[in-house]
């Protein structure tokens, strides 16, 4: 039974790579979870409630990033084969508002959970993820691979090149097992509510369902590489079956204005998203990243990856997803009334 450790399982990445992980017989998932007066494990529940051998593969250990003590007691008594960090302060636009709390846990966290994999290393192999961003790219010219050089524009951009590079230091200094995924956008119905994409298919639908009125957002003509969520966790675990440890670009290699998605998710319901969204410089950056375009090059001969899930099909996925939630709500809200 091998062992696999996630930091951030709540959240969608983490949630996706369980799952994935879980659905062979042959691993043990272990998340850490921070300790806080209200639950959010809404994207994992389904898996403690999954039939009982699933069950008694999944567990959970109260843990932070921003506490190597607590890092180091939870790989002790995990000893684990696989370490996957995921966790992070993840939101760019807050992480000016936050730099240090997310340089504390994006940069720092990782290198707390390189070391504590380093000292488990001494006595028995283990592999380390590490959930590298292509933001770290910023204004660097598409298309952005391997060898473009990093520019970063936010401090969540530059945190996260940090730990990019103390995971090869490790490996090279060290001889860890240690791997960086430079993943780019990646989205799905499980996609936290501040984040454009699901901001824009949730708003679309709650527009359809007269729960709200307007959309209100910033940069219109910014540019992403969009994925499915849960075809990147496949990389993810493929990156860290291979013989020798090394980095590699995760992306679609096509490239969407939010513009496009706006007018994608609306016609969806058959709306004109120019009837409903409102521009709100509050929800600009103070530098801004224009265009991100993945070359995955070696992921796909390396690997074996490519992408099962296009940019239509994410958009689609996710406004059905979210068109139940909105019709939910409105049916919540029409029988409640007193």
């Amino acid at each position: 039974m091998r062992r696999a450790l996630i930091t951030g399982i709540t959240g969608q990445d983490g949630s996706y790579l369980a799952e994935l992980l879980l659905s062979q017989p042959d691993y043990e998932v272990h998340g850490l979870v921070r300790r806080s007066s209200s639950l959010n494990r809404q994207r994992i529940d389904h898996l403690a409630a999954r039939d009982a051998s699933t069950r008694e593969r999944f567990h959970l250990h109260y843990a932070d990033l921003a506490d190597a003590s607590s890092l180091s007691m939870v790989m002790h008594q995990v000893r684990p084969d696989e370490v996957y960090n995921l966790g992070a302060q993840s939101h760019v636009r807050v992480s000016f508002d936050q730099p240090e709390y997310t340089v504390d846990v994006v940069a720092l966290g990782a290198l707390r959970l390189l070391d504590a994999t380093r000292q488990l290393a001494r006595t028995q192999p283990v592999k380390f993820y590490q959930a590298s961003s292509s933001e770290m790219y910023g204004s660097a010219p598409p298309p952005q691979g391997l060898d473009t050089p990093f520019h970063p524009r936010s401090p969540y951009a530059c945190a996260k090149v940090y730990a990019h590079w103390q995971t090869i230091n490790y490996r090279e200094a060290y001889g860890l097992f240690a791997c960086s995924g430079i993943l780019f956008n990646h989205e799905s119905p499980r996609r936290g509510e501040s984040f454009v994409t699901r901001k824009v298919t949730l708003g679309a639908a709650r527009i359809k369902e007269g729960l709200q009125k307007k959309l209100v957002m910033g940069n219109l003509d910014a540019r992403r590489d969009w994925g499915f969520a849960g075809d990147y966790v496949q990389a993810m675990w493929l990156m860290l079956q291979q013989d020798r440890p090394d980095d590699y670009v995760v992306a679609t290699g096509e490239t969407h204005s939010v513009r496009e998605l706006l007018e994608l998710a609306f016609s969806s319901l058959e709306l004109d998203y120019r009837d409903f969204v409102e521009f709100d410089p509050r929800y600009t950056r103070p530098s801004e990243v224009e265009v991100l375009l993945g070359d995955a090059t070696k992921a796909r001969t390396v690997l074996g990856w490519k992408p099962q899930i296009d940019f239509r099909g994410l958009v689609q996925m996710m406004i059905e997803s979210d068109l139940e939630l909105a019709r939910r709500e409105r049916f919540a809200r029409t029988y409640s009334r007193p």
